[in-house]
Formats: C-alpha cells, structure tokens, sequence
C-alpha cells in the first residue's frame, strides 16, 4: 500500500496526512466476522461505521485513499475556505458604499489565502483521523476494496468477512472528451486546491455549482474568469429567477461567459493553453489563450475496481441500483451515498448512511425517497432551494400558489447591503400545505432550514405566520412570505364578513 501525497507538502498537509492517512501505517489483521464492512470513509461512510460502532457492532472502514472523502479533502472544506476568503476581498473593495475609506488597493495574496485553507482543512481532519475512529472501536484498512464474494471482501491482501456491508465509495469528476486537453493539462475540483500561484487567467468548464462557486471565488481572488457551458444559463436545473440573479452579478464582476457552447479543441501555447470554443449558432469559433482549465462538467460513481460482480451488486453508468430502503441486489449489500443517489450533497451523504445502519443491522425499513433534501449553492448570493419547483408541481399535475418577498423590502437587508434576492414558497393551491422554496441571499444556506423544518414536520405557512422572528434580520423574508399567504385568504366576502362582524361587536 503506498503513502498518500497531497501538494504542496508543507507543514499543514503533512498534519492532513498523519491524520487521514498515516505514512507507513500496517493494516489491523481482520475480526472473524464484521456486523458491517464500510468501503469508502467520505461522509456517507464515516457516518455509517461511527454511527454502527457506537451501537455496539463490530466494524470494518475500508478507504482506498484519504479518510474524509471528497468534502475534507477536495470539495466543501477547501472551497469554502476560499469562498469566505474572497468574500472578504469583496467587501473591503465595497467598503466605500458603507462610508468606510480604503486607501490603495485591495488584492489578494492568493498564497496566503491558499495556507489558511490548508490549516484550516488540517484542524478539521482529526475528526476524521485514523486515530479518533480506532478510538471508536473501529477497524480502519487502508487500501483497495474489492468484493471476493457475496458476503466477503479483499483489502490489501486480506480478506474481511461480513453480515451486512455498505458501499459509500463516492464519486469523481466526469472529464468530457475534448481533443487535446489530457495531453496540455487540467484541473478538478481533486488538485486545483493544490494550486499555490494564482492563475492569471482560468477557464471554468461547466456552469453547475461547483463552477459557478469556484469561477467567483478566483475572480473576486484576482483571477481572469472564462466560464464555458452547454446550458442557456448557469445553474440550469434552479429556479430561472435565482439564476437571472447570478447571471447579473457574475456580469457586474467580470466574469466572462459564454452559454450554449462547448469547447472543441485545446492545445499548448507556450506556457499557457489555447481553447477553441464553439457557440453553437455562431458563424465563428472563439479563441482563447488561458493558463489553467477548471472541469467542473458533473460528476461519474465510483463502481469501478470494486469487482461488484463478485458480489451480485447490480449497477450502470449512474451507479449502484438500490431500493427505497437502499439495498443493492445483494440483500447482505447497501449503498449509501453519491454512488447510488441523484443528490451528490455531503448531507445527503451523510443521512443516508444513518438510514443505511437502521436498514442493515436492524431490519428498518427505512426509505431514502421520503427524505426532505434541501442544498445550497454558495456563490455571493447563495442560492437554496428544498421540495419542489414550479415546473416540478405542474408536471405533476399540482396547482399551486406562489409567494415571494424581494429582500429589498426586509429591513436588515438594506442595512447590511444585501438586498439581491428574494425568498420564494410554493404552497398547495388553496391551502398552507408547502411543497417547495427557493431562497436567494447571502445567507440562504441558512434560511432554507426554516423552510426545511417546516415540511418535514409538516408544518404550513400559519405557523411561520404565528411564529416571532428576531427584528431586524434576514430570516424575515421567510417571515414575509408566510404573512403574504394570511393576507391571500382575505378575500372580498371575507373582509365583508368581518366588517359585519365589527359592527355586530361594536
């Protein structure tokens, strides 16, 4: 088994490494036989074995490559760091607008900015250390899984035998086939965080959240941005007027796009790459001398090397089947997680691993699709969204109502300078009942939860009606939204039977 490398190899990421995946470390020799075998220790597995082993079963975590999975390592950790980081970079540029004087200008140092993120990453990996989960009674193997049998599994010349075993082995970036870029050279969300010097100019491929996150983040740090994406606008699958909003500011900020257009072609150009892009209906293809591409174009599971036949897993290009209770076709067999889920989101992860332990060890039977998954983008503004869309409830046949309250009209909005926005509900036609919201703001990762928690517990609009909200903050848009339903329901023959009423009191 060879050691982990992460880049650069400094101080901090030697701290990653001791804790994720320990140099030289030996392979524990194996238990009889595991209540569970977990392969992959990203969210959805670590959930899975910690959760298993604090209730008593024997557990196996098998992890090919770094404990934490992609949201340490490469994904949420990393690039929020760098997200705050440029949102400080833009606030100071602002500070004029709050009558605060910066003389000279504001750059970044993209170096530092970069160290902070990896001490930081350092600090959050002992949660996930080899350390802390043996601490918890588990068995931690460091290598390659792969399934020797129905209820048996290889690591590193062992073999592991199980009762019941959850596959959690993730995802990784899907590299589109366009001529010339494996030979010049790109990046993924797996090593642009390894970046020490800032790119003068970098190219995004592909307009979903981790583009839109990280083209923002780079050009607010300095960079030149170049979004290219096949889709009419970024973040095609949310609310069209959440991305109308995103669509404005990447423009006020610089950031250059170019929708409905692929790129065909990439060669050397000295140092730097030169791009060819196509625009779909133009007459003339555009030509770009960039110095890195970031391929941000979806996601591809993990089912490869994990000899699933062996087992009698079933599974496609869209991952390992599973059922409602997230059992493969092997009933010893589940699945949890990016590589059989339609939600790649670390909290989603992350419950389907706890719905996996209650399936797997206790006979529940428990169903992921009754899960109420709500997600953020967290560009500058976030985008949030759970339940359903507009268009999701007419396809379905749903009439609804729909309320929505501009953040320019909440109070501490305008105070704080956040007034791009908006929160948007989706009701039942005729009733409280919510199906859907979307909330646009600098904090809507944080406000959706209100929403969240409303329809998981099947709460309607008249409870966040009748529910106090703090004076001033931003959750009152939320607030709003639900007073705007209250209002709806005074229809003329309402409002002229409680003047009857009045009268009759009076």
């Amino acid at each position: 088994m060879a050691d982990a490398v992460v880049l650069p190899r400094d101080e901090f990421n030697e701290v990653l490494v001791r804790n994720v995946h320990p140099p030289g470390r030996v392979n524990p020799r194996p238990a009889g036989r595991y209540h569970l075998v977990v392969i992959g220790a990203g969210a959805g597995g670590l959930v899975t074995a910690v959760g298993a082993a604090s209730l008593g079963a024997k557990v196996a975590l098998v992890e090919r490559h770094l404990l934490g999975g992609d949201c340490l390592n490469v994904g949420c950790v990393p690039s929020k760091a760098m997200i705050r980081a440029s949102r400080v970079v833009e606030e100071i540029r602002k500070a004029s607008e709050y009558g605060i004087e910066v003389r000279g200008s504001v750059d970044a140092d993209f170096g530092a900015v970069m160290r902070r993120m990896r001490r930081v990453r350092a600090q959050i990996s002992r949660v996930d250390s080899v350390q802390r989960l043996e601490g918890l009674g588990i068995d931690v193997f460091l290598g390659q899984a792969s399934f020797s049998g129905d209820d048996t599994v290889a690591v590193d010349g062992q073999t592991l035998r199980f009762r019941k075993a959850v596959i959690a082995a993730g995802g990784r970036p899907h590299v589109p086939d366009v001529p010339g870029m494996p030979e010049t050279g790109f990046l993924t969300n797996e090593t642009i965080f390894s970046l020490t010097e800032r790119p003068g100019h970098l190219l995004v491929l592909g307009g979903g959240p981790i583009g839109c996150e990280l083209a923002q983040a780079f050009r607010r740090l300095g960079s030149q941005v170049t979004v290219v994406t096949m889709d009419p606008h970024f973040l095609p699958r949310e609310d069209a007027d959440a991305a109308e909003i995103l669509d404005k500011r990447f423009h006020d900020e610089g950031i250059r796009f170019h929708f409905n257009s692929i790129l065909t072609q990439v060669e050397k150009a000295g140092a730097r790459k030169r791009v060819t892009i196509d625009q779909g209906g133009a007459d003339e293809q555009i030509t770009l001398d960039v110095d890195e591409i970031l391929v941000a174009a979806g996601r591809v599971p993990n089912v490869e090397s994990l000899n699933l036949e062996a087992a009698g897993v079933a599974y496609d290009e869209r991952g390992v089947r599973v059922s409602a209770q997230l059992r493969t076709t092997n009933r010893r067999v589940y699945a949890v997680g990016d590589i059989c889920l339609p939600f790649k989101f670390t909290h989603v992860s992350g419950t389907s691993g706890a719905l996996a332990i209650q399936n797997a060890l206790f006979r529940g039977r428990k169903k992921w699709t009754d899960l109420v998954v709500p997600w953020c983008t967290y560009t500058d503004p976030e985008i949030a969204h759970v339940g359903l869309y507009e268009r999701d409830a007419k396809e379905r046949g749903i009439p609804v109502d729909t309320f929505v309250h501009p953040l320019r009209h909440v109070d501490r909005a305008l105070l704080d300078g956040d007034e791009e926005g908006f929160a948007k509900v989706h009701v039942r036609k005729g009733t409280d009942r919510i199906l859907g919201a979307t909330i646009v703001a600098r904090h809507a990762g944080e406000l959706i939860s209100e929403y969240t928690l409303a329809i998981t517990g099947k709460l309607g609009l008249k409870v966040i009606a009748a529910t106090i909200h703090p004076y001033p903050t931003q959750a009152e848009a939320v607030f709003h939204t639900a007073i705007a339903y209250q209002r709806s329901r005074l229809t003329p023959r309402t409002k002229k039977f409680l003047a009857l009423l009045l009268r009759l009191l009076a």
